[in-house]
Formats: C-alpha cells, structure tokens, sequence
C-alpha cells in the first residue's frame, strides 16, 4: 500500500522495544519517513523517589532501543529522540517541528494516561494531525472479551473461558515491524544526537539495579525468557514457593514493554497444546497462560471501572471502618518496615524494599497480613507497592490488592484470611527464604523460623537470639486479629445483604 502520511511521529510509551510493536508497525505501513520519540513526562518523574529503581530501567531501556534504532538503519544521525517535560506540550510541539501529519503511539488504559492522551489528541486535532493509537501491551482490548449481553466480566473464571474460546493465531501472531524501519527512519534534529540521559542526569541515584540480577532492555528480557523456558513444564510446581526459581521474572519486562506479551502468550499456548509433553508440563505451561490472561483480566476491570482506583470495585466494602490513629501508624510502619515479628512476611517486604520486587505468593500473604491482621486501609497497602516495586502495573497491583481486601471483583470471600505461620510452613518449610532475608531468626532451626515466639527459651538461647531484642515479637496476636476482622467485615456484608 502507498503511505498515508509524508512524516509520521512514534510516541514510545510502555512499548520500548522494536520487534512486535503495533504501534511502530502501524507507522512503517502508513508512512514514507519516520521519527520516534520518548518524552521523561515531569508528571510522572516529580512523583517519584530519588532513588526509584525504575527510572534507571527505563533509562538503560532507551539507551538500548536508541541503539537498535541506529543500527537497523546504519547511520548516526538517526535514532530515538528523547525529551523532558511534559508530554502534552512536547508531542504537539514536536510534530509540528517535525512537520508530521501524525503521531502513532501504542494506547493505555489507565485513567492518568487518557486524560494526557485526550489533551495531546485536541492539541494535535487543531493541527490536523492525526492521534493513531494501537492495541499492544494487551491481547484482548476493553470490549473484545464480553459476557452474552456485552458486558464486561467481572469473575476471573467465565472470564479466561471466553478468552480461550476467542483466542486463534491471528492474536497471538507477531507484528513485523522491523521490517524496512531503517529505509524510513528521518534524521533527528541536531539537539536530539545527544545520548540518553542516564538517571544520574535526571536528578535521580544512580546503580540502583546493581547487584540485582535485573538485565535491562530488550536484551535483558531474552536473557531472562532463554532461562525460564527450561523451567516452563515446572512452572505449576515451583510457582509458589519463594525460595525456589520458579516465575519468569518477565513481569517488569511486560511492565515496560521491552518484551511482547504476544509472543509469551503463544509460548504458553503453544506449550500447553503441545502433546509431545506429558501432561503435568502441560499444565505448568497453562497455568502460566492463566497468570497472563490473569493480566488481560484486571486491565478491562480497570478500563471498564475506573473508580476502583480511589474505591473499592463492590461500593458496599467502603463502609469498612479501618484501623486508624498513631497506633494504627505504627502497625503500617512495622509492615512497611519488615519488622512485624512475622517473619514471612517480615522477609517479603525487605525482599520488596532492598529489590524492588516481591514474589507473587508473598503478595498475597503480605496485602492480607496488613488488611486482616492489621486491619489497615488496603490503599495504604497499594500506594505502597506501586512506591515500591519495579513492576508496578495500576491495573494488576489495584486487581491483587482489592481480591486480598475481599473488596473487589472475583476477590477473596472476606472470612477467608491467610494465616502467615501456617502460609510460611507449607510454602517455605525448610525456612531457607526467611533465613535470607531475616537474618536475625537464620540460627534457629528450620521448623522454628515460622513462630519465633513459639520457641522454648532454651533454643532462642541456643540460638543467640533475644525476643524483643534482636528481633520483635508479633506486633499482633493472628487469631484475635482474625476475629476482628471477621466482625468488621460482617458489620459491612449484613448491611449490604439488608439493602439488596
């Protein structure tokens, strides 16, 4: 097809790669030139700690994707224009400069996101230049999957049926867009040669992915894919332990787009279908294709719900009185801290705060300890981990947190509360990931690391350990905090059953 447009702009957001990009795919076939560009928003870099591990993520990310762009073409004056400030000025601006007739980006869901979209798109309209968004960091759309009477679904499970009942190779198929990108590619403006800004440059600590283990870029997700693959038939079995490998580790990488979630998804599929696998590898190949339909799931929830953002999905649980008051302050910070005298959980949320992520299970056990144990606000939980961890998705952090609060959609049934002794000795039995993480308890033996407290006097001496000292006692008591919470749940479900 002859191209629609003399110059065309790509706007990068949560795409950062060159393969299998819809948007930059788009581009190739509607243009005979094209710019890329990355805009470091100040609306999202003001919010966000100096010592934010994502920025120099994203960071190494472009530098990596400025260099694919140079040598997919061969030329120096090419390559991916990086600007700060914010987007809805730049990109506006930009395509005027450029002289392009429009800007193709890959779209978002998020509320902050359309907001930015919609006043880039009016900008552009008083232009005449085109806003050409595409689906890519998804499979499924808002509307693609609905129920019979076209609306949207609100439990996981009727949910992942129809989206296996849809689902053909023309989803999970790949876009060739790197086809005949360095033909297109136009020259920068002689400003924009310069390299990417590292994280230092930015204002923000620099060597904050040091030592852990996290590549960087579209190199660093195959680096990681090529180490999970072995590990895929075994995925159902080693998922939930947190001393064992057993995730991909991909879920920064799908953060940020630096992987396609198109090909993981036909991975999976494929290797789920595959009958020259045994049946158990099968399965761990499914349930990894349920953790990223999982993924599809909460992004039409948010699409279709924003409120859930500032509310609970089920309004009736926002009657919940929470525990509140310096008391409750101290708890929060005892949580945050990794000293609740529980020591998974304890483990978890150093693990969250010296890597920047947590493992799934753990999450789990750690948004439950805080709401059921504690009796906290699941929004502090949330803001939390979206501070915190390197791959924070609105969508899916707000999804986990409100099923582990029994506030939102398909979520944990309310009187349903993980006990965090019981979750550590069936999940980490031999407590080797506690002993990584809390030191302090490493010299008992396994089977007391769990409950500390529980331990005879004689083998906390024996293990040189002091209770209140070297490590806290529990900051609550789990069987009367359960039945705090049971009461304070009940108060809101009668209520509700009242009114309906």
């Amino acid at each position: 097809m002859s191209p629609s447009y003399p110059v065309g702009l790509v706007w990068f957001r949560r795409d950062l790669r060159l393969a299998d990009n819809a948007a930059l795919y788009d581009a190739l076939r509607q243009c005979a030139q094209l710019y890329c560009v990355f805009v470091l928003d100040d609306s999202i870099l003001a919010s966000l700690p100096r010592a934010d591990r994502r920025v120099e993520f994203i960071c190494q990310s472009l530098a990596e994707l400025d260099q694919s762009l140079r040598s997919s073409s061969g030329r120096s004056d090419v390559g991916l224009i990086v600007r700060r400030g914010l987007a809805q000025d730049i990109i506006p601006a930009l395509a005027r400069e450029l002289g392009a007739q429009a800007v193709f980006c890959n779209d978002d869901d998020e509320p902050q996101a359309l907001a930015r979209d919609a006043g880039v798109r009016r900008q552009l309209r008083a232009q005449q230049v085109n806003f050409l968004p595409s689906k890519d960091h998804r499979i499924f759309g808002r509307d693609e999957v609905l129920t019979q009477s076209l609306s949207p679904f609100s439990v996981f499970t009727p949910y992942k049926n129809a989206w296996l009942r849809k689902i053909t190779p023309f989803y999970l198929s790949s876009y060739p867009s790197e086809r005949h990108l360095g033909a297109k590619l136009a020259a920068r403006p002689e400003a924009d040669t310069r390299p990417v800004p590292s994280a230092a440059e930015l204002g923000f600590a620099a060597g904050t992915l040091d030592g852990l283990r996290l590549p960087t870029g579209v190199s660093g997700a195959r680096q990681l894919l090529a180490d999970f693959l072995p590990r895929l038939p075994k995925y159902q079995a080693a998922r939930d332990f947190p001393a064992l490998k057993g995730p991909s580790y991909l879920s920064v990488h799908l953060r940020f787009g630096t992987v396609s979630i198109r090909e993981l998804a036909r991975i999976a599929y494929e290797a789920a279908h595959n009958e020259d696998w045994p049946p158990q590898a099968r399965e761990g190949a499914a349930t990894w294709l349920s953790e990223l339909i999982w993924r599809d799931f909460y992004f039409q929830i948010l699409a279709h719900h924003p409120h859930v953002t500032e509310r609970s999905f089920k309004p009736a649980y926002d009657a919940i009185e929470w525990e509140s008051g310096p008391e409750a302050d101290a708890l929060f910070s005892a949580w945050c801290e990794g000293r609740t005298g529980y020591p998974l959980v304890d483990a978890a949320m150093r693990q969250l705060n010296t890597s920047g992520y947590m493992h799934n299970r753990l999450r789990m056990v750690t948004a439950s300890f805080l709401v059921k144990d504690l009796g906290l606000d699941w929004r502090r939980g949330e803001a939390y981990f979206a501070e915190k961890l390197n791959d924070f998705d609105l969508a899916a952090n707000n999804g986990g947190w409100q099923w582990a609060a029994s506030t939102g959609c398909d979520a944990q049934p309310w009187f349903r509360i993980f006990n965090p002794v019981t979750q550590s000795q069936k999940f980490d039995a031999q407590g080797q990931f506690i002993a990584r993480y809390v030191p302090e308890v490493a010299a008992l033996p396994a089977k007391l690391r769990h409950a500390p407290w529980l331990a005879k006097p004689i083998e906390l001496a024996e293990a040189g350990i002091r209770l209140g000292q070297h490590y806290p006692y529990p900051v609550v008591d789990h069987a009367a905090a359960r039945e705090k919470t049971l009461a304070r749940y009940a108060v809101v479900k009668s209520s509700s059953d009242q009114d309906s």
